[in-house]
């Protein structure tokens, strides 16, 4: 492997949009860094010569800087850190179950949390290199049935906006990737029509073009989803409220 090699690492890569990405930067000659818990779907991407698994449960602090460590240890440097591990369990979220919302807020938000603490002095010593972090459409405004998943990215959007800041004076980009609906088993369990539904393919040329080609800070698909809730976004409550109450009764 070539020592000017471009690298990145890749949380929440054991399927889904992480598990894509990955496949999209190694095929694209990057060297690619995998984390998840379920180690067995890691092994089996590590069969690209261009992909090195390091199994990784996020909510255990300790075990984020090991594994960063040996990532390092490995790969010498990294140009990209894409942390986009998450938990959904729509189900659970129609009522508000105190003990189920901690969960996805370790999962989804301090975990990411804990993630970005660890390459936070590697990256600003660099005085180079780019966070992303995966954010979702569903962190715009709050919707029926999120009383955790909602939430969780609401605060993850805010963090990166914070962040952003406080990196950029070291030279270090910061960005976050606000998806639509992709087809992956979190959202398969979604019991609901989901408009615009693109597959994990159409997401990972999406963040690559973003993260490699582009500048901008919000990498954010499919567009005539996105733009439409972008301007929800920005409506009054009782305008906003209304218009959502109607659809849901639809």
């Amino acid at each position: 492997m070539s020592e000017n090699q471009k690298k990145i690492w890749i949380t929440g890569a054991s399927s889904g949009i992480g598990k894509a990405v990955a496949e999209k930067f190694a095929k694209e000659g990057w060297r690619v860094a995998i984390s998840a818990r379920r180690k067995e779907l890691l092994d089996e991407l590590a069969g690209n010569q261009n992909i090195t698994s390091f199994p990784l449960d996020v909510t255990n602090r300790d075990q984020i800087n090991n594994v960063f460590k040996n990532i390092l240890n490995e790969f010498g440097d990294l140009d990209i850190c894409l942390f986009s591990s998450g938990t959904y369990e729509p189900k659970d979220e129609q009522n508000i179950d105190p003990d189920k919302i901690k969960n996805v807020m370790n999962v989804n938000f301090l975990g990411v949390i804990d993630c970005v603490k660890a390459v936070e002095d590697f990256f600003k010593k660099k005085k180079s290199g780019h966070i992303s972090i995966v954010s979702s459409i569903a962190g715009y405004r709050g919707l029926p049935n999120s009383s955790g998943y909602g939430p969780s990215k609401a605060a993850l959007t805010n963090f990166s906006e914070s962040i952003y800041f406080d990196f950029k004076k070291f030279g270090v980009r910061v960005s976050i990737v606000s998806p639509g609906f992709i087809k992956t088993p979190l959202t398969d369990k979604n019991e609901f029509p989901m408009p615009f539904l693109k597959t994990p393919e159409y997401a990972a040329e999406k963040i690559f073009i973003g993260l490699v080609k582009n500048k901008s800070f919000e990498i954010h698909f499919p567009k005539g989803l996105t733009l439409f809730l972008k301007f929800l976004r920005i409506l009054p409550y009782k305008i906003y409220l209304f218009l959502v109450d109607k659809l849901v009764k639809r």
